[in-house]
């Protein structure tokens, strides 16, 4: 299959070309005829025309596949769209569904990198270790104000415990925390964990540490509010490695300058899409909500890259040309994304 890649980098290129030439499917080599052509911009309603003629557009988590996009891809012949992510809140699924267009995805494929990052962020903060790597760069040994705090015995709270979530509770188990948790489904391997699940505004009160490993819907957006500030308790760390919109980012910083919030470490922000995967280092960032957060010595901000491992890219171009292989034989993709016919609601797929 012709399939049009965007949003390409150099080490996507890698994997992706070295996933289609060889994959391994039962104990034989196996060939995958795709014929991949990379394009560095993202896809939108102004570069969709770049797909002209392809079958399938494979897109990453900042591509824009909106209901006009959706037209224009259809009207010049493609009928799937290849999400090379887990997350699908920027596909218009009853769009697709109305014109026809099967829309796939990567449910899975770095929890172990996700969760350790987290992790990453909640030690760098606690210890803050980014800052007494920069002192020791410039002669300064002083650890005055470097004071942090044992992880053991404190408690923290996991929103979210699909796979990422239940590892997350995981390590944190092993540094000796207590696991407080909420979801609407729950997951027996963290209740086995002696993970206990509550409400939010109890896991709010009794964290922490809060780390948010939810997807983002309409239930989700803004998640993190003024209004969830109030209930949680003083001093506590923030931790987002899921999706920026879950975080009310101007009411986060209200938190930060009352001290209601003591630690902020983020993955994600949601307006990264003119941002992240970008190189600006010769130029001024014009998100002064952003450069907001920059400025406090108690937040730690990395550019999604938590799920950036060698094993998460070797994993997300196997599933990728997987999916097109079902999707192309005619198979049930168990990867397949739709919208509820009744209301048009996304169904996540856990």
């Amino acid at each position: 299959m012709k399939v049009a890649v965007f949003s390409t980098k150099a080490y996507d290129r890698q994997f992706l070309e070295a996933a289609n030439s060889v994959s391994t499917e039962g104990s034989s080599a196996h060939q995958y005829p795709h014929e991949l052509v990379f394009f560095e911009p993202r896809l939108n309603r102004d570069t969709a025309i770049l797909a002209a003629g392809f079958p399938a557009v494979c897109v990453f988590v900042h591509d824009q596949v909106d209901a006009p996009t959706l037209e224009l891809l259809a009207s010049r012949g493609t009928r799937l769209v290849v999400l090379r992510c887990a997350g699908f809140n920027n596909v218009d699924l009853q769009a697709a569904a109305d014109l026809g267009i099967t829309v796939v995805r990567v449910p899975a494929y770095s929890p172990y990198g996700v969760a350790e990052h987290a992790v990453g962020l909640i030690l760098c903060l606690n210890r803050k270790i980014h800052r007494a790597h920069n002192r020791v760069r410039e002669g300064n040994f002083s650890i005055d104000g470097l004071l942090g705090f044992n992880l053991h015995e404190r408690t923290v709270g996991i929103v979210g415990t699909g796979k990422i979530g239940l590892i997350l509770g995981q390590i944190m188990k092993g540094f000796g925390c207590h696991i407080l948790a909420y979801d609407v489904y729950r997951n027996p391997e963290l209740e086995t964990l002696g993970g206990k699940y509550v409400e939010l505004p109890e896991l709010f009160a009794k964290s922490d540490i809060i780390s948010l490993h939810c997807p983002l819907t309409p239930e989700t957006h803004h998640l993190i509010n003024a209004e969830a500030i109030k209930q949680i308790k003083s001093g506590v760390m923030l931790i987002n490695t899921s999706r920026g919109a879950l975080i009310d980012t101007q009411a986060v910083i209200e938190g930060l300058k009352s001290g209601k919030i003591g630690y902020l470490g983020v993955d994600v922000y949601e307006q990264e899409s003119e941002l992240f995967f970008e190189d600006l280092s010769g130029e001024i960032i014009q998100d002064d909500i952003f450069q907001r957060l920059t400025t406090f010595p108690n937040v730690l901000i990395t550019g999604h890259q938590a799920f950036f491992t060698a094993e998460a890219l070797h994993n997300i171009a196997e599933t990728t040309f997987a999916n097109i292989a079902d999707v192309e034989q005619g198979r049930s993709c168990p990867n397949e994304i739709r919208a509820q016919p009744e209301t048009g609601a996304k169904v996540l797929v856990r």
